[in-house]
Parts: structure tokens; sequence; C-alpha cells
């Protein structure tokens, strides 16, 4: 292993810490701020840890938790709290006093933007009886914690001498060698003033209240209640809001097509990538771009934003010829029947899409050859000669995706023409070593072709004016600014928008005239032309800037041709086009450990979707529940059947139900008079809050953590019905029978609330909780009205209708079976040793009584180095904090392993009963 730090980098400081406080056996390389260590990524990111398998960790949190895993020290749940409360919440306000002392000389007034933070560490160091934050032994918690306070304690005007706890616990961990040590290396003994160089290549931090958030679950006495503390002033609000009711105003009324935007009115364009015909979209896809982009374009109908969603198949392309050849049809025809096969999926997953066109059409042709045509007549466009793969077995030129051969840089056998996915540098497909056409596996000969190029360097300063007005007014996502940022660092080059085909747009340039467009090129303006076939007057659309809103749906490869390269297509055009506005980009999902894949049959694919008997309904949940907003997430049937379990049947379906099963029981079906007392007040304080997180969040794109708040809404109200005990008190006195009325009519109104919140994310529960409500039609628009109004919507003497669950239960049989039968031709147990040519066979499930295990040296060996690598990857998971259920299965794999092993080297492969693990 090799960690890589810098001087002066605050960031360093824990890592380095936590590497002298473990004595973990590993080397330190000291390097520039602007050195890339780590190769597949666009920036320089400091510390970095090298692990011994070439991957890398460079979260400095990961780093110190990994580095504890490795000395046999676990990170405790409350460690991890703490963790996450520090990158979150400590973090930002930290880079703000940094900037403050450092660069602007305000030394003095640090204590003002660190007194949150501050005041919940002294007050939960105060209320536990430990030397340290997770209990008697130092954590990575504290070092990680202690680093961050460091620099500005060492000396900034800052004092810890009124907070007695704080201060004790940063002396006890300043004081030990490995801090000392870290503490030298780093800052030089030049405190702030060794910081300065590292500061000045920042950002300045966005300037913000410090939010006094404790860890989750932490032990504060908010927590300790599960809510927030509301105040007088609060209850008193939200009981007026209730006592409004509903709006006389009309419902929104049903789409009318075309839809076009309208003066006075939030124009809103929503866009989802365009999904490549020929491939059957896996579950990844599906939540990357059409399922975010349905849930905002539903939300933002409910919010009365006039809203156009446009979607289509992108079908041109040397992929789409391959296929037609495979199946021994014409390309068009491929198109066409699998244009059917995507429509289908999406209508079962219940994306709303106003139109769902295609990119094969005439109207494709005109626009595109358009924009060509105004591109050229702006001097964006210049000619040049390029080599190319040529497979003289196929007679056609390769595209980057049909080449395959050995990494020029890494040496790793199966990189693509275009990157290698081992190394994640970009590669030119002629400097590929050894490369083969992957259709028929012939070598390919290098051929020159002239090719047209559009002139990015050219539209770089318009590019650069743009996006700085876009990404500062609008709402991209943090990875979408960071893949733009590094194309511009690099500096823009031309990029060629021809190729050798037949399948595509044609090029209407009489020197061009056997090429095609690029597909990249020709793609993007898909979303144009998909309009134009849904309606005539598609220019109100796409050449009013000034009145449209346009938000871009896609995953993260996608980034650069709608940020970079479309952009630049739409400027140097010159015809008043609108450009994006918001960009949102999702990170992967991946299925359980490993990557979707139809060839080998593992994972989910939509049309595999609806044959599980799992209603589209809760696929969406799930999906958008485990949604990769920041980072990469995971899908596992394990945790969708626990989340479906927990939170849908016992959360949040058993809420509903009882609240609609109590008027039906004990009211005959009308709602109950409802007095409010204190304790009604302040739980309608409280769900008032969550509905203006959740606007909030959705307002902002968040789409996982604004289905959070819809959960929370259900637990305060389970937590409501279960303290009152209505179906007690219905047998008791006047007073007792008044009072389960108000609790069961409360319970009933939030459950309006609820199906109304759940309408972007669950559209066919959502209308079902209505209709057993009967709930008015105008419920809807009243409460996403501003900031959220959460007003009494069934008032008393509304006849709800019939009541039935909402969920049904996932049975662990059930789910066994099916990640059984998706997980495709693996073996249960996939490990290392499985790659190589000796193939190393499972255990029998039972060894019989005096077997003598046979020793095989060879395999030992193997599996010796199988087992580390496991190991590793077992604590690089926990480092990163990864899901549980996919930490679970790597541990099971750990533990098959360690058993293999044990065999192959003649020993019982079950631990002896006397040998306990280790604590």
């Amino acid at each position: 292993m090799n960690l890589f730090v810098s001087e002066g980098n605050p960031h360093c400081l824990k890592a380095l810490a936590a590497l002298e406080a473990t004595g973990v056996q590993c080397g330190v390389q000291f390097v520039n701020h602007d050195e890339r260590v780590v190769p597949f990524l666009s920036r320089p990111t400091l510390p970095a840890l090298a692990l011994p398998s070439g991957q890398y960790l460079f979260s400095s949190n990961a780093i110190c938790r990994y580095l504890f895993e490795v000395n046999g020290q676990e990170c405790s749940e409350l460690c991890n709290q703490w963790l996450e409360w520090e990158a979150t919440v400590l973090q930002p306000a930290l880079q703000q006093a940094l900037h403050m002392a450092v660069l602007q000389g305000k030394s003095s007034e640090v204590s003002k933007v660190l007194q949150g933070p501050i005041n919940v560490l002294e007050q939960s160091l105060s209320k536990r009886n430990a030397p340290y934050l997770t209990g008697d032994s130092v954590s990575a918690a504290d070092l990680v914690l202690w680093a961050g306070f460091f620099p500005v304690l060492s000396d900034s005007s800052l004092t810890l001498g009124e907070h007695k706890s704080l201060k004790a616990w940063f002396d006890r961990v300043a004081a030990m060698n490995a801090c000392q040590s870290a503490a030298q290396k780093v800052l030089q003994g030049k405190g702030l003033q060794g910081m300065k160089s590292y500061m000045q290549k920042q950002p300045a931090p966005q300037s913000s209240q410090c939010r006094e958030t404790q860890p989750c679950n932490s032990n504060s006495a908010e927590e300790e209640g599960g809510e927030r503390v509301v105040s007088e002033e609060e209850m008193e609000a939200a009981a007026l809001t209730w006592s409004k009711g509903l709006n006389t105003c009309p419902p929104a009324t049903k789409k009318q097509h075309p839809i076009l935007p309208q003066e006075g009115k939030r124009n809103v364009l929503v866009t989802s990538a365009l999904p490549y015909v020929n491939n059957v979209p896996h579950l990844g896809n599906i939540i990357g771009c059409v399922l975010s982009a349905d849930v905002f374009s539903r939300y933002g109908h409910l919010r009365g934003w006039n809203m156009l969603f446009v979607c289509g198949t992108d079908e041109y392309g040397t992929a789409t010829e391959n296929k037609a050849r495979e199946e021994g049809l014409t390309p068009q025809q491929i198109c066409d029947k699998y244009h059917a096969v995507h429509s289908s999926i999406y209508k079962w997953f219940q994306i709303d899409f106003d139109y769902f066109g295609r990119t094969t059409t005439e109207k494709q042709t005109e626009i595109a050859q358009d924009i060509f045509w105004r591109l050229h007549e702006r001097g964006f466009l210049i000619e040049d000669t390029v080599e190319q793969l040529r497979c003289e077995n196929c007679q056609r030129f390769l595209a980057d995706r049909f080449v395959e051969g050995i990494c020029p840089h890494c040496s790793y056998p199966e990189a693509r023409g275009d990157q290698c996915d081992k190394c994640g540098r970009l590669i030119n497909a002629v400097d590929l070593r050894e490369p083969q056409c992957k259709v028929c596996r012939q070598t390919p000969v290098i051929r020159s072709s002239k090719h047209l190029f559009l002139d990015l360097p050219k539209l770089e300063s318009q590019l650069e004016q743009w996006l700085e007005k876009s990404t500062s007014t609008g709402d991209w996502t943090a990875n979408a600014k960071q893949i733009t940022r590094s194309w511009l660092r690099d500096g823009l080059k031309p990029r060629c928008i021809t190729r050798d085909l037949q399948w595509g747009t044609p090029v209407p340039h009489a020197d061009f005239k056997e090429k095609v467009f690029y597909v990249w090129f020709d793609a993007p303006i898909g979303y144009l032309s998909i309009t134009a076939n849904y309606t005539n007057e598609w220019e109100k659309w796409w050449k009013n800037p000034h009145q449209v809103e346009l938000y871009n749906f896609m995953a993260k490869d996608n980034v650069p041709f709608h940020s970079v390269v479309f952009p630049c297509s739409l400027l140097g055009a010159q015809d008043n086009y609108t450009l994006v506005n918001h960009l949102i980009a999702t990170e992967y999902l991946n299925y359980e450990d490993t990557k979707f894949s139809k060839s080998r049959g593992v994972g989910v694919f939509g049309d595999m979707a609806k044959d599980t008997g799992i209603p589209s309904d809760v696929w969406r949940f799930y999906l958008l529940y485990v949604r990769p907003e920041g980072q990469d997430s995971a899908f596992s049937w394990a945790d969708m059947a626990l989340k479906n379990n927990s939170e849908l049947l016992n959360n949040l379906g058993n809420f509903i139900n009882r609240a609609g099963m109590f008027v039906t029981k004990f009211f005959e079906g009308c709602v109950p008079v409802m007095e409010l007392q204190e304790e009604d007040k302040k739980l309608l304080a409280l769900v008032s809050w969550e509905l203006q997180q959740y606007i909030q969040l959705m307002d902002k794109i968040k789409i996982r953590d604004a289905l959070k708040h819809i959960l929370n809404i259900s637990r305060h109200g389970n937590q409501y019905i279960q303290v009152n005990e209505p179906w007690k008190k219905i047998k008791g006195g006047d007073s007792e029978r008044q009072r389960a009325g108000t609790v069961t009519g409360v319970s009933v109104n939030i459950a309006c609330l609820l199906s109304v919140m759940l309408s972007p994310y669950m559209p066919a529960v959502s209308q079902t909780i209505r209709d057993q409500l009967n709930a008015p039609p105008s419920c809807i628009n009243t409460m996403l009205e501003g900031n959220g109004t959460f007003v009494c919507s069934l008032s008393a003497g509304h006849r709800i209708g019939a009541v039935s669950p909402l969920f049904q239960k996932l049975e662990a049989d059930q789910i066994e079976a099916l990640k059984k039968k998706f997980g495709g031709q693996q073996t249960t147990v996939r490990n290392a040793a499985s790659a190589q040519s000796a193939a190393v066979p499972a255990p029998a499930v039972a060894v019989e009584v005096g077997t003598v295990n046979q020793v095989d040296p060879e395999k030992a060996k193997q599996l010796t180095q199988a087992v580390a690598e496991q190991g590793e990857k077992v604590r690089a998971l926990k480092a990163q904090k990864a899901e549980k259920a996919v930490i679970t299965a790597e541990v099971a794999k750990l533990l098959d392993l360690k058993k293999q092993l044990a065999l192959a080297e003649g020993k019982n492969p079950e631990p002896a009963p006397q040998k306990g693990k280790k604590k």
C-alpha cells in the first residue's frame, strides 16, 4: 500500500494520523497539490491510498476507516454516524472557517461559523461518560474530528475554554504521538499559514448558516425523542393553516395536447437521455434516466407548472447495423422491433411521457442537416484526415466500441477502442496493442479517411460564458459540474462529427456524401426532432430560452455530450436555441456486487421486472430509495425485501390502513369531529415541516432524499396512533370517544397528504389511497402550493370508501428464488480463484466422518492470494460505507474462501468450538 499526501492539506492530516495511530505497514509519499494520483479521476484528489489490488481510496474518511479495519478495529455504528456528520455538517463549516482565517485574515470570526458544530460536540461529550467519541478507546471518528479542528485551533482566536468536555477530549487526542507527528509533517509547524497554498487552490465556500445537526441516531435530546423540537409559534401556525381547508379553485386540469409554453406560467421542458434502441434497459438505465425524469415531471405537474416531458429511442449507429446482421433483419426492422420493446417496458413502469419518439425520422434528418449547414456557414467545421481501424473481413470501418485489445497504458487485455475500464484512461483505437474486431475476431488494419470536425476550441469562450451562467443559476448536480470542468480544464479539441457507416443521418455535403453523422452529434438533436414530431410548433420550446427552462436527466457518462458538445453545436448554429438550465446526472446503480450483464443473465432488465410478480410501484419505490444521487449504489434483493416489508408494509401501509380502518370501524365510514389539543398541533407542525423539506428537496431534484420525508411522516403518524390508542379510547366515556375521533380524523388527513406526496413516486398506490379515502381532487394542488400547505382536506362528516391493504410482504423464499433466477451463470460464490485456469471446486456441504483432507499446495497458494484480496475488498467496502447487504455478501464469500483454503491445506474447514471471534 502507498499513501499519497500533500503538505498543508487538512484532509491529509486525518489520513496520516490514522496511519501512524494504527501502525499499518504502508508507504507514504508527499506530492504536489496538483498531482493526479488516481488515474481515473479527472482532477487531483488527495489524500489517496493505493491498495495492493490496484484500487484506490480517495476519501479521507474512507481511508481512515479502512486503516482501522486493517488493524482489526471495526468501526461501530456510532463511529460511522460521527464520520457522516463530519463530512456533511462539520466539513462545510470548517471550509468556510479556514477560508476566512487563511485567505481573508478574519480569524476573529471563525468562532461564529463553528459555534453550531462545537455545541453539538460539547453536548454529546458531556452526556457520554467516556474519554472518546465512541467509548473508552480511540476510533477513526476521534482522529478525523480532531484533524478537522486542529488547524483552526492551532493559531486562530478560537478557544474551547467554556466547552470543558470538548476541550478535554481534544487535548487527550492531541497528546497522542501519532497526532503530533502527523501535524508536524502536514503543517510543518506553520499553523494556518502552512495551509495557504492549498487553500488558494480551493473554490470559495458557499456562505451558509451551519446546521446544528446531530449525527444520525446519536444520543442527543432531540434524537432520543425521535422527532424535532417544535416551538409554540410553529404549532399555532400549523393549526391555523390546517383550519383553512381546501382551496375553492378547481384542481389542476388534465393535459391538453399539444402542450405549448404559456405566458405567465413556469414552462418546463424535461428530457431523459435517449436510450439506445437495441439495448433492453436494465434497472440502472431506468433509474438513471427515464424514472428520475418521470418523478420530477409528475411533481412539476402537481405544482402547477406547465410541463413537457419528451424522450425516445436513439436508433442510428454501428450497434444497430450489427444487431440487424445478428438477427437477419434490416436496421429499420431492428429499430421497429426494439422501439416497441422499450415502449412496453416504460409503460409498465408507468413512465408518463408526453411523447416517446425515435430518431429515425424525416424531422431528425431535416433538423440535424440544418444545424450542420449553419455550423458550416459560420466557420465552425473543419476538415481533417484521420486514421481508423478497418475490418477487411466485415468490409467496414470499426466504431470504437467494436474494437478490443491490450491497453497501451496498463496492459489490460480487454480495453475498448475508446477507453480502458481498468485504468480509466481514454484511448485512440489505433493505439491498442493486438486489436481485434469484436464481431469476427479478425485483426483490423489501419486506413486513412477524410472527416469533418466541430471546431470546439473556436467555440470555447462562448461555451464558458454560457456555462458560468447556467451552472450558477441552475441546478446542476455536483458530478455534472465536475465532469464539465475537467473537460474544460484539459482544453477542448476539435471533435469528429462524421462516420464511415450506412445507417445514420446522411451528411448533406457533396464531398462527404458517403458518410453519416457520428451518433454523439446526431443523437442529442433527437430531443428537437422528437418534439417536432410531437408538435409542428416545436420551436416554441426549443428556440425560446427566455420563456423555457430545460432539464436534462442522464447518467454521468452522458454529461460531456450534454454540457459541452451539444451546447457547442447549438451555440455555433446561432439560432436562439434553448440550452440546458438544469443538468441532473446520477452515478451508477450496480446489481448486487457486480455489473448488469444481459449476455451473462446477471441482473434484472426492464422486460423481466413484470414477470417477478412484484408491482411496478414497488419497483419504482425501491429504485428511487437507492437512487445513486451522490455516489454509486447497488440493487440488492435482500434490501429490496427489507425496504418493502419495513418501510412500505409496516410503516407507510400500516399507518394509512389503520387510519382508514378506524374511520370505517369506529365511525361508520365518516370522518369524525376533531378538537385539536396541544399534542395534535405538535404533530401538525412536525408533518408541516416534513412537507416543506420534501418540497425544497424536490424543487432541487433531490429525489431520493425527499422520499425519506414521506416515510418520516408515516412514522410520526404511527407513533401518534400508538401513543393515543384510539381503539381503547373509543370504548370509554364521551371525552375519550371525542379524543379517539380527533386522533382518527387527524390520522386519516395525514394519509390523504401522504397520497399526494407519493404521487410522483408511486402513482398507482397514490391513486388507490385517494380512491379509498374518496379524497377531493383539489387536495393535490392545495397541499403542494408554495412551500407546502398541510390543510384539513377530509373534514368532519366526509365519507370515505372501502379500505384495504396497500402492500404485500415479500417472503424470504420468494426473494431467494428471484435472486437465484437473476444471478446468471455465476456460481453462488464468485472469487478471485475462480478466474484461475485451474478452478477451485466448492467444498461439499457435508464431509464424511473420518475422511482425510488431501493437501493441495498449488490450490492453497491460489486461495491464500484470493483470501487476501477478498479480505481487502471487504475492508474497502466497509471503509466506503457500502450497503449492508453488499458487505454481508462479500463477507460470506470471504468465509467460503477460508473454508476452501483450509481444505486445500488439509485442515478442518470448521473452526474449533473453543475459539471465539476476536472482539
